[in-house]
């Protein structure tokens, strides 16, 4: 059975979680499925951004697959296998080079949510809830923390995480969590909005900017500085660079080669 279905469209690669009788839950292969496909999106020529979604439209993705067991919510160690597959998943993420965009169809609970705040940028439909529950059933969102705790605000995180009650799109959008909310029936039409205005702009600076954006995030102010005076004379010798720079003074469209 196919759990995760991988689709090229044009230069957007989308990912569906493709479990909507279990509302998209999560388990290992699941999510090993999902850092397979965004690995390989960065070798597929003319791919320019990714968007993670779940299928139907109840649930972007529930969190984890608790049909087993609470044991398999809690992640038991594996002593083979010391880094846990969820850790692995958001690495990747972090490290992909390419834009990542949560399509939130639907409700994103705890794993989901964590999902959620591991993508580079959000569009929700304007029913979807978002929240982490872990406390309901005695346990503390401690794998999706570390990407919560860059995302949502510290006060309302804490909250969130101790009474695992849920908030809805725009108390999302007013945190920033999301970048925009819709109406159901305008959510594609939204997501082609936002992937059209990064698809036309040069993967080179796009693939630069976020590796320093997350280099710089983890800097202290004057590390960040240091190492954006560095990256300054990287990125202007870049192909695209001079391509943008002749085109502003030419005055035409730039023709991008991702180099």
């Amino acid at each position: 059975m196919i759990e995760v279905s991988v689709e090229q469209r044009g230069s957007v690669r989308w990912i569906t979680i493709d479990r909507e009788s279990r509302r998209n839950a999560l388990n290992a292969s699941v999510v090993e499925s999902i850092g397979r496909a965004i690995d390989e999106a960065a070798d597929v020529e003319g791919c320019r951004a990714i968007v993670l979604t779940g299928s139907g439209d109840r649930a972007f993705c529930a969190g984890a697959d608790l049909q087993k067991s609470v044991e398999g919510f809690a992640f038991a160690i594996d002593h083979a296998r010391p880094t846990h597959y969820l850790v692995t998943l958001f690495r990747q993420m972090q490290a992909c080079r390419l834009p990542i965009i949560a399509r939130v169809n639907g409700h994103a609970m705890a794993g989901g949510f964590g999902l959620v705040c591991a993508c580079d940028m959000a569009v929700a439909t304007d029913d979807a809830l978002f929240g982490t529950p872990e406390t309901k059933i005695g346990l503390i969102p401690m794998m999706i923390l570390p990407g919560m705790m860059r995302v949502v605000p510290q006060r309302k995180l804490l909250e969130m995480c101790i009474t695992g009650e849920p908030f809805t799109a725009a108390e999302a959008l007013a945190l920033g969590i999301v970048n925009y909310v819709t109406g159901r029936a305008g959510l594609d039409a939204k997501l082609d909005w936002l992937l059209s205005r990064i698809v036309d702009k040069s993967p080179t600076a796009i693939r630069i900017g976020k590796q320093a954006f997350h280099a710089m995030r983890d800097m202290s102010m004057s590390d960040a500085l240091e190492y954006a005076q560095v990256m300054v004379p990287s990125m202007a010798s870049t192909q695209d660079a001079k391509e943008g720079l002749a085109a502003f003074q030419e005055k035409r469209a730039p023709s991008w080669t991702g180099n």
